[in-house]
């Protein structure tokens, strides 16, 4: 029992060993139950898991406002909010690497899966590493803010432009360094066929391990933007990794509904790109008014105000549109 009291990154090693559980439990119950056949994932199945993974990640959040208080509980809906968001992006890089691939929908679950399992893991290392370096170098976080800014920035100036998945580097690397298959076997990641020139039988990385690959280096790329963005909000470890990793779970879930209208929420990175320019800019201009940090409950404020403008303006702007086509790798 005193060792379950402990703290552990600023909190009781109860409350960590009690968040892991809560993942751990989701995610057999989504490959253990929900998802135990590979099969196809419609949208309205999309929209219901996803709005139960929101509604748990929000009752996770109500549980944390009640339990640490309300200026934590601010904090973690507004980190919550800000990874759902970002994630949506997300979304539709994952989609164009789906389409460039040619994954078809019944392998996009295991690819997305096992992507999250990764997820998880990774955002735990950069998170404590984060969390290591602001406790140690206070001024960091100055220049977290200052790269926001600067991301924000870029965003807007880059919202036109597509993703280009053949022209990322890891891709190259990989290809030239491993046997790579030209064309799917099944939801295999490896398999076993005679090597072109010796004809020994030997081990091939299949294009969906590719798109696994391309998923996880895509979450890197995209959490460089929200560790810092969830940093400038708060330096709590437990508030940071517990928001991010609820408002990640259901991604998968999010994906397979908003992959079919990608094209509905075309102005959605302005409005992004806004949103991390606030973030970044909250630490400088407390600075300029003499306070110690904007208060949360202005900071959920704007990023709500933020995000819905961008959704509206998105939706109305694209009611008439047709659907439209994901580059392919053509």
């Amino acid at each position: 029992m005193d060792f379950l009291m402990m703290d552990w990154l600023s909190k009781p090693v109860w409350m960590w060993l009690a968040f892991i559980g809560i993942v751990i439990t989701l995610l057999v119950i989504d490959l253990g139950v929900l998802h135990r056949e590979q099969r196809e994932i419609g949208v309205r199945e999309s929209l219901i898991l996803s709005s139960v993974y929101i509604a748990l990640g929000l009752t996770f959040g109500a549980w944390v406002w009640w339990y640490l208080g309300e200026t934590a509980g601010m904090q973690y809906v507004t980190g919550f909010v800000i990874e759902k968001s970002l994630a949506m992006d997300n979304v539709f890089v994952i989609a164009m690497i789906f389409t460039y691939f040619s994954v078809p929908r019944i392998y996009q679950h295991r690819v997305l899966f096992w992507g999250i399992l990764g997820v998880i893991v990774l955002r735990a290392i950069m998170i404590g590493l984060g969390a290591a370096i602001v406790s140690e170098w206070s001024w960091v976080l100055y220049i977290f803010a200052a790269f926001l800014i600067l991301t924000g920035v870029q965003m807007w100036r880059n919202a036109e432009k597509s993703y280009d998945v053949s022209s990322n580097p890891v891709l190259k690397f990989v290809r030239r360094k491993f046997n790579v298959t030209d064309k799917l076997h099944g939801q295999r990641f490896w398999v076993k066929q005679p090597h072109p020139k010796t004809g020994k039988p030997v081990w091939f990385m299949t294009p969906l391990f590719l798109a696994l690959i391309m998923v996880e280096v895509v979450d890197v790329v995209f959490a460089v933007d929200s560790v810092p963005a969830i940093f400038a909000i708060t330096t709590d470890p437990f508030i940071v990794y517990t928001s991010n990793i609820f408002a990640i779970l259901g991604l998968r879930a999010l994906y397979f509904a908003l992959a079919a209208l990608v094209h509905r929420f075309h102005y959605l990175k302005y409005a992004l790109a806004l949103l991390l320019v606030f973030i970044g800019s909250k630490i400088f201009v407390a600075d300029l008014l003499g306070i110690d940090k904007i208060p949360p409950s202005f900071s959920l404020t704007v990023t709500f105000a933020i995000l819905a403008a961008g959704i509206g303006w998105s939706l109305w702007k694209t009611r008439a549109q047709p659907a439209a086509e994901l580059p392919d790798k053509t």
